[in-house]
């Protein structure tokens, strides 16, 4: 994709990405062109503490963010042009709505107006996956494809699909939503309200809650001494802090939740024959003990050629992924193009 808004003019121009989380919010700051990132900020969201709790964090880490970047990368006040922001959804990027976010409880919520007035930079809202996935296409692992499909691993299960270098929103803003795609249809309930959604089996809460359901057959578990005793402080990183230190139990647990991953990747690649997918999120820290039997059972569910044809990858960008692709997002949006 090429700009549209006059690059050389733009090359002292920087762009504020704002990734909101269910368990954090990261901000950062880039140039227009690319290249490192400064001021990266980020503190833990605290869903749990009301909407206006959210978006005053938000706008507190937006603003040390541009502070920090000014020190860091000389630039002037007027340095700034717009932020990109991406929140879970369902949402309306048309008008900045978020509809409707399961692990933050937020419904009809005007996030883009209410983060773009109290900065005074004009702003875009999109999908953090979207995000993500835009991110890893423009500066990441996925710099040399152009059909990609990106899968966030963290509180929730999010998807960005990049299709011939575009994001691919569908008809009312709600392609991607990769973690709600039904694996069993009787299954476990999830956050959305439904039964049986990749969600519900492989987010980093639903591994802890699988983890813990299964502890009172495996008495041998390192588990309950990792956490003192206190299985409501089981994590995702807890079952894998286990697994380093050579608990079969947890490496079960990781097991079972490569598979369920699995089923969903094979599907995604029966539907969208992609060239990539680029798994972010804290889960990925699990590293071999995913991706083996990950890739194991997307060759045992999915056609052939098309399994063949698309590489399974971790993210390049890590934590920063969501920040870039936000930025990524302001320059498609309000720029002509990346």
């Amino acid at each position: 994709m090429q700009g549209g808004r006059g690059d050389r003019e733009m090359t002292d121009r920087y762009i504020v990405g704002v990734d909101l989380g269910g368990t954090s919010i990261n901000v950062g700051v880039l140039p227009y062109a690319g290249g490192r990132v400064l001021g990266m900020r980020s503190l833990p969201t605290e869903p749990q503490r009301g909407a206006k709790f959210v978006v005053d964090r938000m706008i507190e880490l937006i603003r040390a963010a541009m502070k920090d970047a000014r020190r860091e990368g000389a630039i002037p006040d007027d340095g700034f042009i717009g932020i990109g922001i991406g929140s879970p959804g369902p949402l309306d990027r048309r008008t900045g709505t978020v509809l409707e976010t399961p692990n933050l409880g937020w419904r009809n919520f005007p996030l883009r107006d209410l983060i773009a007035n109290a900065i005074g930079l004009e702003a875009v809202l999109d999908n953090d996956a979207n995000c993500a996935a835009l991110g890893e296409f423009w500066q990441g692992a996925a710099r040399h494809v152009r059909h990609l499909v990106g899968v966030t691993l963290g509180t929730g299960i999010g998807g960005g699909i990049v299709v011939d270098g575009r994001v691919f929103h569908g008809a009312s803003d709600l392609a991607g939503e990769i973690g709600h795609m039904t694996i069993d249809s009787t299954g476990r309930k999830c956050n959305c309200g439904n039964y049986g959604c990749l969600e519900a089996y492989a987010s980093g809460p639903a591994i802890a809650a699988r983890a813990v359901e299964g502890l009172e057959a495996n008495g041998n578990s390192l588990l309950p001494a990792l956490v003192e005793g206190d299985l409501t402080r089981v994590t995702a990183e807890t079952v894998y802090e286990a697994i380093v230190a050579g608990d079969l139990y947890a490496r079960e647990v990781m097991r079972e939740t490569a598979n369920f991953l699995g089923t969903g990747l094979a599907n995604l690649i029966n539907l969208m024959n992609p060239e990539m997918i680029v798994i972010s999120g804290g889960v990925t820290r699990a590293g071999g003990h995913l991706l083996g039997p990950l890739r194991t059972e997307v060759r045992r569910r999915a056609f052939r050629g098309g399994f063949e044809s698309c590489e399974i990858v971790t993210s390049e960008l890590g934590g920063m992924a969501g920040v870039v692709g936000a930025v990524a997002t302001y320059k498609v949006e309000r720029c002509g193009g990346l």
